[in-house]
């Protein structure tokens, strides 16, 4: 049975962080793949541990930035002068090819589509622009509004406490396993998207299902 509200995570599921390095891998030479999953690995763990920490927020355009620069740090091989151009590159981050026709067929069943992302409004609202997504998408959610990143429950209530909503009542798609352990805590309906079938990290919080791409969303055959 389809669910009166559909909640996105944004990078990683909708989005290709990895197509911000990809776009400019000829430049960043031989290490372009290990340079991505550090910027990415980085940035995340970045904002659980500020999350940790009372007082320590810092939005999570500044945690991409101090991401980069602790990659170029460890890939010293990685031109800096790559820097203002990579980080354009993650401002407009390519969707993955199914994102739009998903989006559009939740949408014509007259569900209602969210983002629910760790980014601050600025990124999201380019990175939703540039992959031509502003229509189909009803509400952004950025965690910068609560100041503490999935998996706090605050950041998973923002649907709730703006929406007056019920839990149960939201479907909640995220590839990052960690964010969907989050969200089944909170009692969200979660669907795992993994997409290259990585190990189950967190049993004892289960997805309600399991993915290999947004589109059997629509098509589960």
């Amino acid at each position: 049975m389809p669910h009166s509200v559909y909640a996105f995570d944004a990078y990683g599921t909708l989005f290709d962080v990895h197509s911000a390095v990809a776009s400019h891998s000829s430049r960043v030479g031989p290490d372009a793949e290990h340079f991505s999953e550090l910027w990415r690995t980085k940035q995340l763990e970045y904002s659980w541990i500020r999350t940790l920490m009372p007082g320590a927020y810092r939005d999570f355009w500044k945690l991409t930035e101090d991401a980069l620069d602790f990659a170029f740090a460890k890939f010293p091989s990685v031109d800096r002068s790559l820097r203002p151009d990579l980080l354009q590159a993650y401002r407009t981050l390519k969707a993955y090819p199914e994102v739009q026709a998903v989006l559009a067929a939740l949408k014509s069943q007259d569900s209602r589509v969210a983002i629910l992302s760790n980014g601050s409004p600025e990124m999201l609202k380019a990175a939703v622009a540039s992959a031509g997504l502003d229509l189909l998408v009803d509400r952004i959610f950025s965690v910068d509004a609560v100041r503490a990143y999935k998996t706090h429950p605050d950041a998973y209530r923002l649907l709730i406490d703006i929406w007056g909503i019920q839990p149960g009542e939201i479907s909640f798609q995220s590839s990052n396993r960690w964010d969907i352990a989050g969200a089944a805590r909170f009692g969200f309906y979660t669907v795992w998207v993994n997409r290259s079938s990585q190990p189950d990290e967190y049993p004892d919080s289960p997805p309600d299902r399991v993915v290999v791409s947004l589109a059997k969303l629509i098509d589960p055959n």
